[in-house]
């Protein structure tokens, strides 16, 4: 029995061995693997920080053996270090420790382990680089970045090259380019050979280059194109070969006509923007001046007001809640309303109240309000312009297209204006106040014999506008510097936009806007600016000459007085 019992185990272990057979293989390749390239990848790690070690080399010859080493390496580790000694940021220890200073001078950390250091309790010294370094540099970076994981890293690389071509790099491109599998990528490489072939003995190589300018280049290559169809002093061709020179006359051709799809997509977008930013700067007064009939020559102040409102907002999330600071925009729109809408009242209430049917004191009045709000912003924030930072999110743009850029800024301000003047226009038509509003603007005397109080009616009418104003002034802030004089710059163009649109209309101030908006940025590259502007002007006085009551006219009792 225990024969049996001896055998019967035997063979079971057998099976089992038997088996497991392909389950120990595979653990006998996985350490063999895991033993082998353990002490290769060990060896790239300690190559590479040899390399970057060397990056603190007083000697220029080394320094340079050094970088062409880490862009041969290729590991984007590297990366960093190379950029900081480029700019100048990339600093030595007494102990040879290198330290990366960041941007603002103040901060900086240990090249190899990436451990902040305190800079201010260290001896430190720049490796000195000169051209020559630089240029080393420049190829072992576009090494790197060529050959990244990341495609914006390798676009970025490609037009760099672009733009400052290397004979080192374009061989790399060359035998990149069949393995690039990103399309924007792989035509900015085409454009890197084709501008290198443009100067290759090779006829076929000259047209094939010239061909993939036409398909996918800029206005940047026109330079190149024409100093092959130019003629010198005697009036010969510098070009020799006719059929070089035709290519290149329907290559120019193509990229104009590229060019001028570019500039119009572009216009009618910043036209779009401007028409809107006009749009947030007028709407406020379609509703006191076309509303209510008040000559509010302070209105631009209110725009002021809102943008400085969102520079204080701005500052208090510097100051006291910074890792929330790319949030305080969310907190500035009610404010930018409420501090806006609030003064506009206060002036309501007491001065402007008392002028309603002398237009020519109101004029005046409000003017002088515009100064003394003026001269309050200086004394409280100073005379020169203040900045407000753009959050993350509104940094940068996207590209539609080769050289058009959309801002995120503008599109957000565009996005921003089309809620704004729904919720406007929800109020005025859908709500109680908006129906008060519109009896009062239709006859006033009528809707005070109904039982509206006209002067509150006023006062919220006034402090609406007056909020949208200050709304605009926090979309301003967003595109450009904060001053006193903000206000000042768009008051008139809003007052152009009110009477164009018809008086009382939104629906009037809306086409009135992004009118003038195309025409000002249509006409501009035409005529210039300023006499762009002369020509918007005499544009619209031209349609109201035609159209008095404006494009959208006001139908009522009111618009028969």
């Amino acid at each position: 029995m225990k024969k049996d019992g001896t055998l019967h185990k035997y063979q079971r272990l057998k099976t089992n061995l038997k088996n497991r057979k392909p389950f120990l293989r595979f653990l006998g390749l996985f350490l063999f693997l895991a033993v082998g390239l353990f002490p290769l990848s060990l060896v790239e790690a300690n190559d590479l920080d040899s390399a970057l070690r060397g990056l603190g080399n007083k000697s220029r010859a080394k320094l340079k053996v050094a970088v062409k080493r880490l862009g041969d390496i290729g590991n984007p580790a590297a990366l960093p270090a190379l950029v900081a000694l480029k700019n100048k940021r990339l600093q030595v220890s007494e102990d040879g420790a290198l330290i990366i200073i960041d941007e603002s001078g103040d901060h900086g950390h240990d090249a190899l382990s990436g451990k902040q250091v305190d800079i201010k309790s260290l001896d430190l010294s720049k490796p000195r680089i000169n051209n020559s370094v630089r240029r080393v540099l420049s190829v072992a970076i576009g090494k790197i970045q060529l050959t990244s994981d990341d495609p914006e890293v390798r676009l970025g690389a490609a037009r760099e090259l672009l733009k400052r071509p290397s004979s080192d790099l374009v061989v790399l491109v060359e035998k990149s380019l069949n393995e690039e599998s990103d399309d924007k990528v792989r035509e900015i490489f085409l454009l890197v050979l084709a501008k290198e072939g443009l100067n290759s003995d090779d006829k076929e190589k000259r047209l094939q280059s010239l061909e993939v300018i036409a398909k996918y280049g800029n206005n940047d290559f026109k330079t190149d194109l024409e100093a092959l169809v130019d003629k010198n002093e005697k009036g010969e061709y510098l070009e020799n070969d006719p059929e070089i020179r035709k290519t290149a006359s329907k290559a120019i051709s193509s990229l104009e006509r590229r060019q001028f799809f570019i500039n119009q997509a572009a216009n009618f977008f910043y036209g779009l923007s401007l028409g809107s930013i006009l749009l947030l700067a007028a709407l406020g007064l379609a509703i006191t001046f076309g509303l209510m009939g008040v000559i509010n020559m302070a209105h631009g102040e209110m725009l002021m007001i809102g943008a400085y409102s969102t520079f204080v907002v701005q500052n208090i999330f510097k100051e006291y809640l910074p890792e929330f600071f790319d949030w305080y925009l969310i907190p500035a729109i009610p404010i930018a309303f409420t501090v806006s809408a609030v003064i506009g009242i206060i002036l309501e209430r007491t001065i402007i109240r008392h002028l309603y049917g002398r237009p020519l004191e109101t004029l005046l009045a409000t003017w002088g309000i515009s100064l003394v709000l003026i001269q309050s912003i200086r004394l409280i924030f100073g005379a020169q312009n203040v900045e407000v930072a753009n959050p993350y999110y509104l940094s940068g743009g996207v590209e539609v297209m080769n050289g058009v850029v959309f801002p995120y800024s503008r599109i957000v301000i565009i996005i921003f204006v089309v809620f704004v003047v729904a919720a406007v226009w929800a109020l005025l038509q859908k709500t109680s106040l908006g129906l008060q509003v519109r009896a009062v603007t239709q006859n006033r005397e009528m809707a005070s014999c109904m039982g509206i109080s006209t002067h509150k009616v006023d006062m919220y009418t006034f402090g609406l506008g007056s909020g949208v104003a200050g709304l605009g002034g926090l979309a301003l802030s967003q595109i450009g510097n904060v001053g006193p004089e903000l206000g000042q710059l768009y008051i008139v163009d809003s007052f152009m936009v009110v009477v164009l649109g018809g008086v009382g209309k939104i629906v009037g101030t809306v086409a009135g806007a992004l009118g003038l908006g195309f025409i000002n940025k249509f006409l501009e590259p035409v005529a210039g600016a300023v006499l762009g502007k002369i020509m918007v002007l005499v544009i619209v006085i031209v349609l109201i000459q035609k159209r008095p009551q404006g494009l959208f006219a006001l139908k009522g009792r009111m618009a028969d007085n």
